[in-house]
Order: C-alpha cells, then sequence, then structure tokens
C-alpha cells in the first residue's frame, strides 16, 4: 500500500522541479520519469513501515493523511540524495523524529475506536470462588 502518489509528489514540487529530479536521460526527454518517483515513494513506503510493524498492523486501513506528507517529505530526500539543501535535510529529520514517535507510542495514528484489536472488548467481570483448601473449606 502507497501513502502517497506520484501525483502527491508532484502538487508539492510541481512539475518542473520534478521533472529536473527524474528526468536522468542523457539527452533529457523533457518528461516526469514515474518510474523513478515511483521508486523513491516506495523507498519511503518502506522506511515509514519499518517504524509503524510494531506498533500497528500493516497496511493501515485508513491511512491517515499525515502519513502521505511524510512519505512525500521522504521521497523528495532521497530523490535528491547529496544534493539536498539543510532545509530538505531538517524536514527529513523531523520526519525521522516524528516517526519515531510514533514507533515509541508518543504519537497515535489511530484512535482506539479506529483500531478492531484494542477497544470496546467490554466489561470484566470477577466471581470469586470458595476456598478449596484449608480449615475454613466446606
Amino acid at each position: 500500500m502507497s501513502y502517497a502518489t506520484v501525483t502527491d509528489l508532484q502538487d508539492r514540487l510541481g512539475e518542473a522541479r520534478l521533472l529536473q529530479l527524474t528526468d536522468l536521460q542523457d539527452p533529457p526527454l523533457g518528461l516526469v520519469d514515474t518510474a523513478v518517483a515511483q521508486k523513491a515513494l516506495d523507498d519511503a513506503d518502506a522506511e515509514i513501515d519499518g517504524y509503524l510493524v510494531g506498533r500497528y498492523a500493516l497496511p493501515l486501513s485508513p491511512v491517515p493523511a499525515i502519513l502521505r506528507v511524510h512519505a512525500v517529505t521522504i521521497a523528495h530526500y532521497r530523490l535528491l540524495g547529496n544534493a539536498a539543501d539543510e532545509v530538505t535535510r531538517e524536514d527529513y529529520r523531523a520526519t525521522r523524529q516524528w516517526l519515531m514517535a510514533v514507533a515509541k507510542g508518543d504519537v497515535v495514528l489511530t484512535s482506539p475506536a479506529d483500531d478492531p484489536g484494542t477497544g470496546g472488548a467490554g466489561s470484566v467481570l470477577f466471581a470469586p470462588g470458595s476456598k478449596v483448601m484449608g480449615r475454613e473449606a466446606a
């Protein structure tokens, strides 16, 4: 399951910037290479899943919208590689910190009502029995 699409990436970066980052042909084709963009998004999904796997059943359904934002941030960072500027690196660091907080449980992606494995189990009833051993045993 993908957290973001190539269209999401293009909406955030703009077509000209995405073209610059993905059209790696020599000579350039003048088109956004969706395979390159999708590879960056797939890598972002894998990174996000690495943080979520211990805390949530994957794939998430529905996918929280905030994950799309973070997937695009990671994909942008991956597309830039060593050419990433300080702003992009800081965005990536902030995304990783947020994902670490999710992994630790400090940030919750879904409400307990949305998670079928937790809430709504009902009340717990306890009925004390009679003693089996001892002087008072009947």
